[in-house]
């Protein structure tokens, strides 16, 4: 017997029905966009290695999938080469492409690389798959997509503002309550050197961006083996662990950062973003890091309320990102929906619409040759009218038939016989409560059309 197939671990099929939940996901997310005036783009699956190595900082670059050259990809490599241990080393020889990370640095390189046809500032949303050599595990998968929106060539906060009630619409849409969570790369930077350790600043920020996962004790020793005295962790604590509203942070974090210009330029700039978010769930978190080396001011970050899972939404300011593409001053800021997380989280919580997840509301009963004519012009009419309607194909047995409406859930199933064509009517049942009627199609289109 031939083995049963299989997928490699940390990707999914998804059926018809998980389809419909995802497009519904989509969908939502699409109209806030357009609501916002964002317009939609796409890029490749692969970009070059180049593009993508040293923007993800070390453990990124570690999680690419690198794609080997085509044809004889070992051709010119000396034998201490192909032995190396270095695969880093190797992969550059042998790999010019990859498979993208996310969408955000591609979405640097299309900036950079259509500069002259776009108008600024540019406010753009994509939804794409993205690929990451991760362990996979609940929650983490190692394709997946990602539904990001970013605008450029604005140094606006208000850009921040629009993004944050974005997310809330979004999540209010899904009926879905969350936390977002906000903090400031500047802060992060004021307090890396208010500690004298202004060079640890992307050790500092991997370490306590871990907090929730690994807890304080491995975080504390993570900081040490990075090189922070005992004293630099010392008075990190009661920054880590600092509590209270926004705005009595904010107060504390204004005297620890006293010294510190950028520090306080980031309290400066989370104090106007959290002013103008009122009524929207946002609480400032001083160990929310997001481990990426492009961030540059504020960066955010969703949680579901109800559902324990990691975050399904994040972003932040990247201000230099398209310098690395030799364009330099173009400030950005964007968020990125976590689709497959926000799709476990609506299925955890039950919380799709039924009429998101239906496909054919009208299942026409197949009797025959002469009713099968019948109902074909009738299922015309249905659906001009913008109701999703399928003839059965075969005239096979009524009980396969009902069967087969049952098993894909179509709520009505229209039935005509002889009987039916002699008076020019459709029996129409209700599979729900079993209810039946003789309806015209005029009265069958009106009863079915919300």
């Amino acid at each position: 017997m031939a083995q049963k197939p299989s997928i490699p671990k940390g990707t999914r099929d998804f059926s018809p029905v998980e389809m419909a939940k995802r497009n519904y996901i989509f969908q939502t997310i699409r109209e806030v966009y357009a609501l916002y005036g964002f317009q939609q783009i796409e890029t490749p699956a692969m970009e070059n290695l180049s593009t993508l190595m040293g923007k993800y900082g070390e453990e990124g670059d570690k999680l690419l999938f690198k794609i080997l050259n085509s044809g004889d990809f070992l051709h010119g490599m000396t034998p201490d080469e192909m032995t190396s241990t270095s695969t880093l080393k190797l992969a550059s020889r042998i790999c010019e492409k990859g498979l993208r990370y996310d969408l955000t640095v591609p979405f640097a390189r299309y900036v950079v690389q259509h500069r002259d046809e776009l108008t600024l500032p540019f406010k753009r949303y994509q939804v794409q798959p993205v690929w990451r050599a991760d362990r996979p595990q609940k929650g983490r998968y190692r394709e997946f997509y990602q539904f990001d929106g970013d605008v450029v060539g604005s140094d606006s906060l208000l850009n921040e503002v629009e993004l944050m009630q974005i997310v809330d619409t979004v999540f209010q849409r899904f009926g879905v309550r969350v936390c977002i969570k906000i903090n400031n790369r500047k802060i992060l930077t004021g307090i890396a050197e208010v500690l004298g350790a202004a060079d640890k600043i992307v050790d500092i920020t991997v370490a306590i961006d871990k907090l929730d996962k690994i807890g304080l004790d491995n975080v504390n020793a993570e900081l040490a083996e990075a090189g922070l005295t005992q004293a630099q962790i010392d008075r990190l604590q009661p920054i880590i662990l600092l509590s209270g509203t926004n705005d009595e942070k904010l107060q504390t974090m204004r005297q620890v950062l006293r010294d510190s210009e950028t520090g306080l330029k980031g309290i400066e700039e989370t104090e106007f973003i959290l002013s103008k978010l009122d009524g929207v769930p946002i609480e400032l978190d001083l160990t929310l890091a997001r481990g990426l080396n492009y961030y540059t001011g504020a960066i955010f970050e969703v949680k579901a309320l109800d559902v324990q899972i990691g975050s399904i939404t994040g972003g932040g300011r990247y201000d230099n990102l398209t310098g690395i593409f030799g364009m330099p001053g173009l400030s950005g800021v964007g968020i990125s929906f976590g689709v497959d997380r926000i799709f476990d989280v609506l299925n955890q919580l039950d919380a799709y619409p039924r009429e998101a997840v239906s496909t054919t509301q009208l299942l026409f009963v197949n009797f025959g040759e002469r009713e099968a004519d019948y109902c074909l012009k009738a299922i015309s009419a249905v659906r001009r009218a913008g109701i999703r309607a399928e003839l059965y194909p075969d005239a096979a047995k009524m009980k396969k038939q009902m069967s087969y409406a049952n098993a894909k859930q179509i709520p009505f199933v229209a039935l005509v016989g002889e009987s039916e064509m002699a008076e020019d009517k459709i029996t129409l049942k209700n599979m729900e409560t079993g209810e039946q009627q003789s309806v015209t199609v005029e009265e069958l289109i009106e009863s079915l059309t919300p």
